[in-house]
């Protein structure tokens, strides 16, 4: 009797052994594929994360007799929420209830790639959903579940958020964007802060080690204090070598920007540099070309930056080149109006949805550095054109800003002195 109830177990423990030998054999095959590809050591934490791995020891866990599964589906490019709902087995009539009930609230052809939808099911028999959760922002998800009647129903859950000023300042070390990361601003915040100075300051050649920086800028946050998002830069002020420049936004229906305390905005048709934190490797002009030997002439200005770096549009058009360009790697070029043109090559990569006729705004990421084409490191080669003629780009007199009048110069100062009056309070409260 002994004997066949440890021949009982034994044959129970040997299924479940080789069900689980058998998923990880296929967990090491995929994980292989991908070896081979990036030759780069995948991490516990991607392995984990991996939908084939969590589909695996969902099974396993189905064997060993669960009733509900819980599982979070992080959306890949090209996904689609019907693709996601038929991999997990949910029938036809309950994806098509499903879509309906998110269609209310988003958009369900354009999922937002990298959120992530929590799918709790009940696996007793064919997988039958309970309750499907989808963020469309950081603070609001549309939550689907089933009620009594076994029919779904959907609600929006908006999770309160609390504003909080904050100020950032400190002396650069190194580079700006590593300084401010040191002062724990939010990199879209760095970001924006660089777009903003990158009309008036060439961040290669005119800071130096000890200059300073000042951000004013908004944080939100739920009520148990989790941070939620950054909001918008107030104020900005850099201090180089004892050259203060600072700068206030103004917020307004048409002439919403950055002006300084004299009612200037500093925006103009282009920015000085289109990259944040690089290096300017080669200058505009008669060099001998580092691959091909020969003197020849350069008609951009390259900068050195780690690849993956984000470039920016250096002004505000469109895009009319998106491809290969031989020598030039991956490339882009805009037009921003009938005179002024840009091109940026050498680009590892272009940013989601740059395409030729697409409208890009001034200060918007196009594209990363790389070092595709003739390159001897990862840069940008960045040129503007003048009227389809290349010129220097780190010479080029371009129009000053707008000047405030009348009532919206009134309409500035007001915003103005109250940003100053905030700014002292956050100061004398450190």
């Amino acid at each position: 009797m002994n004997l066949k109830l440890t021949f009982l177990l034994l044959k129970k423990l040997n299924n479940l052994l080789f069900l689980i030998l058998g998923s990880f054999l296929i967990i090491l095959a995929i994980k292989y594929n991908q070896y081979s590809i990036n030759k780069k050591n995948q991490t516990l934490t991607e392995i984990i994360n991996n939908n084939y791995f969590k589909k695996t020891t969902q099974h396993i866990f189905n064997n060993l007799n669960s009733v509900y599964s819980n599982i979070d589906h992080k959306i890949n490019n090209g996904e689609s929420l019907n693709q996601i709902l038929k991999y997990y087995n949910i029938s036809d009539e309950e994806i098509k209830n499903i879509k309906k009930e998110l269609k209310k609230f988003t958009n369900i052809n354009k999922l937002k790639v990298g959120s992530v939808i929590n799918l709790n099911l009940k696996t007793n028999q064919k997988n039958k959903l309970e309750q499907l959760t989808y963020p469309t922002s950081k603070n609001i998800k549309i939550v689907i579940k089933k009620n009594s009647n076994e029919n779904f129903y959907s609600e929006k859950i908006i999770t309160k958020l609390f504003k909080k000023n904050i100020l950032a300042e400190g002396f650069i070390k190194g580079s700006l964007y590593s300084s401010a990361i040191k002062n724990n601003v939010d990199p879209r915040i760095i970001n924006e802060f660089a777009r903003i100075y990158g009309f008036e300051i060439d961040f290669q050649r005119d800071i130096r080690e000890n200059d300073s920086f000042q951000i004013l800028y908004e944080n939100f946050y739920d009520d148990t204090g989790k941070f939620y998002r950054s909001g918008k830069i107030i104020y900005a002020n850099m201090n180089l070598r004892g050259k203060e420049i600072a700068l206030y936004k103004f917020d307004h229906e048409t002439l919403a920007g950055f002006y300084n305390a004299n009612g200037k905005s500093v925006e103009k048709a282009l920015m000085k540099t289109p990259i944040n934190g690089a290096r300017l490797s080669s200058s505009y002009g008669m060099r001998k070309h580092p691959i091909l030997g020969y003197t020849k002439k350069h008609n951009g200005t390259d900068f050195a930056a780690p690849s993956g770096t984000p470039i920016m549009a250096s002004g505000t058009g469109k895009i009319i080149r998106a491809k290969w360009c031989g020598g030039g790697g991956n490339c882009i070029k805009i037009k921003h109006n009938s005179t002024y043109s840009t091109v940026y090559a050498h680009l590892k990569s272009f940013a989601k949805g740059i395409v030729v006729g697409k409208k890009v705004k001034q200060g918007q990421i196009i594209g990363y550095v790389g070092s595709t084409g003739m390159s001897t490191g990862p840069h940008l080669h960045y040129e503007v054109h003048i009227n389809g003629k290349a010129v220097n780009s780190q010479k080029l007199n371009l129009p000053s800003g707008r000047v405030l009048k009348n009532k919206q110069r009134k309409l500035f100062e007001v915003q103005r002195i109250k940003i100053d009056i905030l700014l002292s309070e956050l100061v004398l409260n450190k």
